[in-house]
């Protein structure tokens, strides 16, 4: 039997089913283990202010590491850049939708929406891209779940809030009004529409049992993205993207470091062959800090390895 790690909420638990399923295709044996992190508990405060991303993973991650769960399924956005020693990354399911949908209350979009409304995003990306186009909007922390987020448009305590196609998509839901957001001007983040399955580096079977849900393609994208992460010292706090794919058989990526109120913006391009992955991502990364990315927001670049 496969105990297989994921937070509770109803998205976390429909891509979990997803790979679950694809497991017991295979002629495996699967029970889903739903679990409470940090990250869901502390649902008020500002991520940036009480820990990162990181926290809606800790407690899955170290289930794992301890045998008490024997694969992890994640959202690739929420993990940081650095794997606990001892686990690994060993499968990316083919990837969703990467881009933002902004969802009003009424249609048209951006640029529709009023002078000065207020638009839901706890994403300092999401925050500095808005502000990017639309300075006159008031971008305002909002956390939950989706069905919580797009409650609070209908009972307008926002005007709009930015969610993931691919969130909305995993759970069928379409709302009205939802409007996807050009992704060359609102950059899709680091590993946005992909799964991370994570399993304990030294159990073999498991490696061997999600193999067949690795998808090549979603591969390249997914290291480089964290490669250009990894290599920047990027984190929650940072107003940061880098979105791969691959084109014409060539893999593409681009990289964005933003300040949080969307007046600076670096924008770099690199594309190479799929092969090269890492080493294209940490290549654009060192010409985002070669043009001063570390001026516009905090970052703690990781020195490269030889």
């Amino acid at each position: 039997m496969i105990r297989l790690g994921t937070r509770g909420s109803a998205l976390a638990l429909a891509q979990a089913t997803a790979v679950a399923d694809a497991l017991r295709r295979a002629g495996a044996e699967v029970a889903l283990v739903p679990m409470k992190t940090d990250g869901d508990r502390l649902l008020g405060a500002r991520l940036a202010d009480v820990g990162g991303k990181g926290l809606f993973v800790r407690e899955i991650e170290e289930a794992l590491a301890d045998g008490r769960i024997d694969v992890a399924v994640h959202s690739l956005k929420d993990l940081p850049a650095e794997t606990p020693e001892g686990l690994l990354l060993a499968a990316y399911p083919a990837r969703e939708d990467p881009r933002d949908v902004l969802v009003a209350r009424g249609p048209g979009g951006l640029d529709a929406l009023p002078r000065g409304a207020v638009l839901g995003t706890s994403s300092l990306r999401r925050r500095a891209f808005a502000l990017g186009v639309r300075p006159d909007l008031s971008v305002q922390p909002v956390r939950g779940n989706v069905d919580t987020r797009l409650r609070k448009v209908a009972e307008g305590a926002c005007d709009a809030v930015v969610l993931a196609a691919a969130g909305l998509a995993r759970l069928g839901v379409a709302p009205p009004h939802a409007t996807v957001l050009d992704p060359d001007v609102f950059v899709p983040a680091v590993g946005q529409g992909i799964l991370g399955v994570q399993i304990r580096a030294d159990d073999a079977a498991a490696r061997r049992l999600v193999a067949a849900l690795d998808h090549a393609p979603t591969r390249a994208c997914a290291l480089a993205e964290r490669a250009c992460l990894g290599r920047l010292g990027a984190s929650c706090t940072t107003p940061m993207a880098a979105h791969a794919a691959l084109r014409d058989g060539r893999l593409a990526i681009t990289g964005v470091v933003a300040s949080e109120d969307g007046r600076r913006l670096l924008r770099a391009e690199a594309a190479g062959a799929a092969g090269d992955a890492e080493a294209l991502g940490a290549g654009l990364a060192e010409t985002l800090l070669a043009r001063g990315a570390e001026a516009l927001t905090p970052l703690a670049p990781r020195r490269r390895t030889a």
